[in-house]
C-alpha cells in the first residue's frame, strides 16, 4: 500500500503542529485546541512543551511522550500503533514544522504505511519567513538544512550546486556560521548576495544582508542565536560565458563533490544546452594541456 488509499476507520490521526518559532503569539490558534484534545503529545522536548502550554494556557489532555532525534527510531512503532489503535496523536519540534530539519519524517512515512491519515495544523516558518525577509529573489528556491559540520564534506556539499540557479536556505549553528559562510564564498564566490537572519520573531531579530566575503568578516565576530542563511542563486551565463575553460571548471566542480567525470559531463552539457560531446572535448583539451605544461 502506498497511502493513497483511504485510512481505515478504526484508525487515529497524526497531526504534525507548527510551532512558533520566536514569539508564542504567532502560535495558531488550532494548536491549543489539539494539544488540549490530543490522546498523544509527541514533543521534541517535554519541557520547552510545558512552556508552551503555560503560555498558551492550555491543559494537555493526553499523554505526553518524548519524541527527539534520539529516539525516533525507537518510538515510532510505539506511536504508529497507537495510531493504529485510533489514538490522535500531535508531534510538535521545539521550533516551526516537524520533519523539516526536525524529528517527524519517520512518523510520516510508517503512518503513511499504515495508511493512517496525517494532517497538519498551519503555523510559522522560519525557512518562509528568512526567506522573505532575505531582499533576495523568492519565485523560485530550495530548502538545504543543515550543513555537514566537517569541512571537507561542508564544501563538497556547497560545491554541489554551486551552480544553482534558485535561491538557497540553510539553517546553521551560531557558532559555526562564521566557516560555513567563507565556505560558501568559497564554493560560490566572494561577492554572491547573502542574508543571515538571525532570532526571527524575538526582541533582537536581526537580518544582516551583503557579499559573503563581508557576511563572513562579520560572523567572524562572534554571532548568537537561531540562524537562518539565505543565499543568493548562481547568476544565469550567457553563451559568451560558457567557454571551454568554464565548461572544464563546471565538470572539475561537480567531480570534486564526488560525481564520477561521464556523469559530470552530461550534467553540464544538460545545464548548458549543450552537446556532450563539446564538453568532452573542452575537458579533453584541458588534461592535455595539463601533461605538456612545463
Amino acid at each position: 500500500m502506498t497511502g493513497t488509499a483511504e485510512s481505515p476507520e478504526s484508525a487515529g490521526t497524526l497531526v504534525l503542529a507548527g510551532t512558533p518559532i520566536g514569539d508564542v503569539a504567532d502560535a495558531p490558534p488550532r494548536l491549543a485546541q489539539e494539544l488540549a484534545g490530543a490522546d498523544v503529545v509527541a514533543a521534541e522536548d517535554t519541557r520547552r512543551m510545558k512552556r508552551l502550554t503555560q503560555a498558551l494556557g492550555v491543559q494537555v489532555g493526553g499523554r505526553v511522550v518524548s519524541y527527539f532525534e534520539g529516539n525516533e527510531s525507537a518510538r515510532t512503532p510505539e506511536l504508529v500503533e497507537a495510531l493504529a489503535g485510533g489514538a490522535r496523536v500531535l508531534l510538535v519540534t521545539d521550533a516551526g514544522m516537524p520533519s523539516v530539519s526536525d524529528p517527524g519524517y519517520r512518523l510520516v512515512a510508517a503512518a503513511v504505511e499504515r495508511d493512517i491519515r496525517v494532517t497538519a495544523v498551519p503555523g510559522p516558518s522560519a525557512v518562509l519567513t528568512a526567506l522573505a525577509l532575505s531582499g533576495l529573489p523568492v519565485d523560485r528556491f530550495c530548502f538545504e538544512g543543515f550543513l555537514p559540520r566537517k569541512a571537507g564534506e561542508r564544501l563538497s556539499r556547497l560545491k554541489e550546486v554551486a551552480e544553482e540557479r534558485r535561491t538557497l536556505v540553510y539553517f546553521e549553528a551560531p557558532h559555526r556560521l562564521d566557516d560555513t559562510l567563507a565556505a560558501m564564498a568559497e564554493a560560490f564566490g566572494e561577492d554572491r548576495r547573502a542574508a543571515v537572519c538571525r532570532e526571527l520573531t524575538k526582541t533582537y531579530e536581526e537580518v544582516r544582508r551583503g557579499p559573503l566575503k563581508e557576511l563572513a568578516e562579520w560572523a567572524a565576530e562572534g554571532v548568537r542565536g537561531e540562524i537562518t542563511v539565505v543565499v543568493e542563486g548562481a547568476p544565469e551565463k550567457s553563451a559568451d560565458d560558457l567557454t571551454p575553460d568554464e565548461l572544464v571548471r563546471r565538470v572539475r566542480v561537480r567531480e570534486e563533490a564526488g560525481e564520477r567525470r561521464k556523469e559530470a559531463i552530461a550534467a553540464v552539457a544538460a545545464d548548458a544546452g549543450l552537446p556532450k560531446r563539446e564538453v568532452f572535448d573542452a575537458v579533453v583539451a584541458a588534461k592535455n594541456a595539463a601533461r605538456t605544461a612545463p
